[in-house]
């Protein structure tokens, strides 16, 4: 992804309105920074839904340290027409996460982990999770789609959590699609 892309991207939460990712990222380390000695997660996800004539795409970022709370924040993508198409709209809710996960590149992902580093033997820890809003069960119209988003995550570097453990994609990021 173009430099200049990434700069364009934009992010709120209900503190902050209109952060780059630059700010975003921030926001993470003084989270971290808070505790290095704590278990953090940093999770991506996204989900959508269809209106009448847009369908609307919320991407969220959350971290989150174990038991003692979260920082997050969403992006906002509108596209002009109804994807009525369940595959075309969970490859682009991918897609979407996909695009936030490739800006956390080895050197932002290893000054997250340079945090908790020096308290590894004392237990702490750090992840990075991709949320992907579908399920395997059987009454699931998703579990079709499972391998192949599942793959995709992978390729990715990031373990893939789908639901029910997919909670960003399927909770956080759902109550902003409304």
């Amino acid at each position: 992804m173009e430099q200049d892309s990434i700069r364009n991207f934009r992010f709120q939460n209900l503190q902050e309105k209109n952060m780059s990712f630059e700010d975003v990222f921030k926001h993470i380390v003084h989270f971290m920074k808070l505790n290095p000695r704590g278990n953090y997660r940093l999770m991506v996800g996204t989900d959508s839904q269809v209106h009448r004539t847009y369908t609307i795409f919320i991407t969220g970022i959350v971290i989150q340290q174990e038991s003692h709370g979260v920082w997050a924040c969403i992006r906002k993508v509108i596209v002009p027409r109804k994807m009525l198409h369940l595959h075309e709209r969970i490859s682009k809710e991918l897609t979407l996460t996909e695009e936030i996960v490739s800006m956390f590149t080895e050197h932002k992902k290893n000054q997250l982990i340079h945090i908790i580093l020096p308290y590894v033997y004392q237990g702490a820890t750090f992840s990075m999770e991709g949320h992907i809003d579908i399920g395997a069960g059987n009454r699931n119209k998703t579990r079709a789609f499972v391998k192949e988003m599942v793959a995709r995550m992978e390729s990715m570097g990031v373990e893939p959590k789908i639901k029910p453990n997919a909670f960003v994609a399927s909770s956080y990021a759902n109550r902003y699609t409304k």
